[in-house]
């Protein structure tokens, strides 16, 4: 998996939100990221989640203040305890577990939660349908996840990046579906300029670039530029 030793470093915590979702284009994409997950999942009161590559648990403490019972799951040992930290400042650990672990071999039984989800994931992978099965052997109801996508903006910002990302098509996002037995029962396509370049941008310009991808988003185009799309899907 792509970056899997950048995201184990210690000291990957400390620039990793900061960059990220501090300032200006960063607080942007982070509120719409949430928005996104939390319209996918909801509702989420007393329901079992699991989410894939958590991170520093953005949406997985955000998740548990709203009445879900949540583990999140990760490689990286500083970026959980960052996460455990958040958990206990917002006073919910006891609705949310932090484990370490791979994503490939998932330390749970079939059907052991109502939804899994995965945001931020799928373009670092090497096998994206293994991945997308486990993700559906233990989910008994819904799974969620996030892809870059090929034919878009997307293309060009990949190549100033030095890991670079997975690019999918729809023909391999619905292969990869069709082979996890999951049905696809939701779409959303998302952010004609890459989010990435979002951070590098004031507040105020990242607003007005927001303003006009809204626009192009009502027109037929909007989906087919989007760099992103999210997926929820049933499993069968």
């Amino acid at each position: 998996m792509k970056g899997q030793e950048w995201y184990q470093q210690e000291t990957v915590v400390e620039s990793y939100e900061d960059k990220r979702f501090s300032r200006g284009g960063g607080r942007l994409t982070d509120r719409l990221e949430k928005e996104a997950v939390g319209e996918a999942l909801a509702p989420v009161e007393d329901r079992k989640i699991l989410e894939i590559a958590c991170g520093t648990g953005r949406f997985s403490v955000m998740l548990a203040q709203q009445g879900a019972d949540v583990v999140g799951l990760d490689i990286s040992a500083p970026m959980l305890g960052e996460g455990r930290r958040k958990a206990r400042q917002a006073g919910v650990d006891d609705h949310l577990e932090f484990l370490r672990g791979d994503a490939a071999r998932l330390p749970f039984p079939d059907d052991h939660f109502d939804s899994v989800f995965a945001i931020r994931f799928f373009h670092l992978v090497d096998e994206p349908a293994e991945y997308l099965r486990e993700l559906a052997r233990v989910s008994s109801d819904q799974v969620v996840f996030e892809t870059y996508n090929r034919f878009s903006g997307r293309s060009l910002y990949n190549w100033a990046l030095p890991m670079g990302s997975r690019l999918y098509s729809r023909r391999e996002v619905d292969g990869m579906l069709a082979a996890a037995d999951l049905r696809l029962t939701d779409e959303t396509h998302e952010f004609v300029v890459p989010f990435g370049l979002y951070r590098k941008l004031p507040g105020g310009v990242a607003k007005a670039f927001r303003s006009v991808e809204e626009a192009v988003d009502r027109t037929p185009l909007g989906d087919s530029l989007a760099s992103i799309s999210y997926w929820d899907a049933t499993v069968e």
